[in-house]
């Protein structure tokens, strides 16, 4: 797992499929996603190389239930003792109660979820033995004011996570990053495409300077720019 600054109070931490990032509020840390199966330890050895402990995190914020975001949440919450929240039509699919409804895969899309596929590991993982259940509209208590953002379409509980006073936004796989040039774009793998565009115009509304995605490197400069690129709906190609 490799562990990039990208601002001194954000870094991200990058999985052979997707990314997390950890964000630092004085001595509290939030993680945002927590990667696929098998990540709980890997997390812990990187907040402790930064000069951390594991139980300084205080939240996992999942921005949706695919399992390369929230595979390693019930790992490392179970190491960490961190609250693990998620937007409420998402919760019972992290919980175990319920199974996903998989994407509804353009042609285009099947051998890049092949591909993504072969990179992750075999098998259910470990599910929080609990959840905190999130709706858009609410404010967490990071970064000074961290706001919910439901933006349904990559599945029916995604979110984004809008951090006003620092001009930061996760936007989970609703955004993504193309990794030839770094070109951004709508992600993959959706439940509604059409939902996706319209949540990626809605994100760029929120003139973000630094946008973080799921899948791809972040944009750290005039982000709403790029993110009004992408609902336009450029080709995508591999994300992964």
């Amino acid at each position: 797992m490799d562990v990039i600054e990208l601002l001194p109070r954000l870094h991200l931490l990058r999985f052979p499929v997707g990314q997390a990032y950890l964000w630092r509020d004085g001595g509290e840390l939030t993680l945002v996603d927590a990667g696929p199966a098998g990540s709980g330890a890997p997390i812990a050895e990187a907040v402790t190389a930064l000069g951390r402990h594991p139980r300084d995190v205080r939240r996992i914020v999942l921005t949706h239930f695919h399992e390369d975001h929230a595979g390693g949440a019930g790992e490392f919450a179970a190491l960490s003792g961190a609250e693990v929240l998620v937007h409420r039509l998402d919760a019972p699919v992290v919980r175990g109660d319920a199974p996903g409804p998989p994407p509804l895969f353009e042609d285009w899309e099947l051998p890049l979820h092949e591909q993504a596929v072969k990179l992750l590991p075999e098998g259910d993982f470990a599910r929080p033995r609990q959840v905190t259940e999130v709706s858009g509209g609410d404010v967490l208590d990071m970064g000074g004011g961290a706001q919910i953002v439901h933006v349904p379409g990559h599945t029916h509980g995604s979110i984004a996570l809008h951090l006003p006073e620092q001009g930061v936004l996760f936007t989970g796989d609703t955004v993504a990053a193309s990794p030839v040039d770094g070109t951004v774009m709508p992600g993959v793998f959706n439940l509604d495409r059409a939902q996706v565009l319209a949540a990626c115009l809605r994100l760029a509304e929120l003139d973000a300077d630094v946008a973080c995605f799921g899948h791809g490197d972040p944009v750290t400069g005039q982000a709403a720019r790029a993110l009004r690129s992408a609902a336009l709906g450029r080709p995508a190609w591999a994300v992964f």
